[in-house]
């Protein structure tokens, strides 16, 4: 008989991809008050923390049944704080400061344009394809930020103060007018190749995690970057297959 203090399993389980949610906003937290006190290296490795346990709670939530209306919204408002709110007051503490007025906006829009995003999501979720996300993921865009942080002590000193300001500016505005765009982002949720060929998938997998492992902040950044500009080209190449498609079944019905 399971003791009065004891929540019934079933309880448990429900309350554990809340419980993910609640971890990576607090990580989230966790890396403001280090942005707050100037340190930008711990504040974007919580930001990347934060990312792991948001991509754990859904998958949890999924996988034990216990997926709820009330999960997603408390998972959009802890996502706006640890991918809106933090790396936007990170990157205007560390970089953005500067620029005054166009800074401190530059920083406003990247919140503003993550909750739009958000908003969108739980929207369109229901009747949205698996296949690609429409907008930039507002964790992809926070882990962007984060992982150029840690790639700047790569930088050359002699562009740290010149050249890095502007590329950061430059950079915050291109991410928040991807969240908001109509631009499609491979999803990598379809696994329909990876079912096809797991053999060649795996090995890739492990060449991509061996080389991430020697390089971390460098090829972190680098992946994240190349991954916000395989937007655009992924969007072309839907745009050319659904225009030949259309041109096809055209034909077809003249021919018919």
């Amino acid at each position: 008989m399971a003791t009065p203090n004891k929540l019934p399993r079933h309880k448990s389980v429900y309350l554990l991809p809340n419980m993910l949610t609640t971890a990576s906003l607090f990580i989230g937290f966790l890396g403001l008050t280090w942005a707050i006190k100037g340190d930008y290296a711990s504040c974007a490795l919580c930001i990347l923390s934060s990312c792991i346990f948001d991509g754990l709670d859904g998958k949890v939530a999924r996988l034990t049944g216990t997926t709820s209306e009330f999960g997603v919204q408390l998972d959009s408002l802890a996502d706006l704080v640890a991918f809106g709110v933090v790396p936007a007051t990170m990157t205007y503490l560390w970089m953005l400061d500067g620029f005054g007025r166009l800074g401190l906006m530059a920083a406003f829009l990247f919140i503003a344009c993550g909750a739009l995003r958000l908003a969108r999501f739980n929207v369109e979720a229901a009747t949205s394809s698996k296949k690609h996300f429409v907008g930039l993921p507002i964790p992809a865009a926070a882990c962007t930020l984060a992982t150029l942080v840690l790639f700047m002590e790569y930088v050359p000193e002699q562009y740290v103060e010149t050249v890095l300001p502007i590329g950061t500016l430059v950079l915050v505005y291109m991410l928040s007018f991807f969240m908001v765009s109509t631009v499609r982002f491979y999803s990598f949720k379809e696994f329909s190749a990876f079912k096809a060929h797991p053999f060649s998938w795996m090995v890739t997998a492990i060449l991509v995690f061996s080389l991430v492992a020697s390089r971390p902040k460098v090829l972190g950044f680098i992946i994240f970057l190349g991954y916000i500009l395989s937007g655009p080209i992924y969007t072309i190449f839907l745009l050319s297959r659904r225009g030949k498609r259309l041109l096809r079944d055209s034909s077809s019905e003249e021919l018919g």
